[in-house]
C-alpha cells in the first residue's frame, strides 16, 4: 500500500465497526477477505475505559522484549475458542496512519499481544500455530465439524 485513499479509510472504519459488533479487540484485513496488510485495534477494556481505535497499516514489529507474558487468547476467525499463548511481553511497532504518516509505538500488556496477533494474520498465521500439536489438532478439529454442520444448514 504506498497511500491513503478514501477506500482504504471506509474499509478502516468497516473493520472497526465491525471489531466492535463482535465484539472484539483486534481485526486484520485478511479476516474479512482483503488482501491488504492494515489491522484495526482498540485494546481499551472496563467499564470507564476511554475508546482508542487504532488503525496499522503495513505494521511492522521493529523490536521485540525478552521478557515473555501469557495470555488466553481467541480470534473472530475460530469463534469460542481460547488458549494460552505465550509472546514478547513488549512491542516496538512502526506502521502508516490513515493520514499517511509513520507511527511509531511501544506496546505492553493486552496492546503488546493483540498488536502481535493481529500482525500474525498478515503474515497467514493464527494463535493456534503457536500451540502444541495435540491442542492445536483438537480446535482444528472442532472447526472443521462446525464448518461441515454449517455447509449441511
Amino acid at each position: 500500500m504506498a497511500s491513503v485513499t478514501d477506500d482504504l479509510r471506509r474499509l478502516a472504519d468497516d473493520m472497526l465497526e465491525t471489531m466492535y459488533e463482535a465484539p472484539g479487540i483486534g481485526l486484520a484485513a485478511p479476516q474479512v477477505a482483503v488482501m491488504s496488510r492494515m489491522v484495526v485495534a482498540d485494546c481499551e477494556t472496563g467499564e470507564d475505559a476511554k475508546p482508542r481505535p487504532i488503525v496499522l497499516i503495513n505494521p511492522q514489529v521493529i523490536w521485540t522484549s525478552e521478557e515473555r507474558s501469557v495470555y488466553d487468547e481467541g480470534c473472530l476467525s475460530l469463534p469460542e475458542h481460547y488458549a494460552e499463548v505465550e509472546r514478547p511481553a513488549e512491542v516496538e511497532v512502526e506502521w502508516m496512519d490513515l493520514d499517511g504518516k509513520t507511527q511509531r509505538e511501544k506496546f505492553d500488556g493486552l496492546w503488546a499481544t493483540c498488536v502481535q496477533h493481529e500482525i500474525d494474520h498478515l503474515d497467514g498465521k493464527l494463535f493456534i500455530d503457536y500451540l502444541k500439536p495435540l491442542k492445536r489438532q483438537m480446535i482444528t478439529r472442532k472447526m472443521q465439524k462446525l464448518k461441515r454442520e454449517l455447509a449441511r444448514a
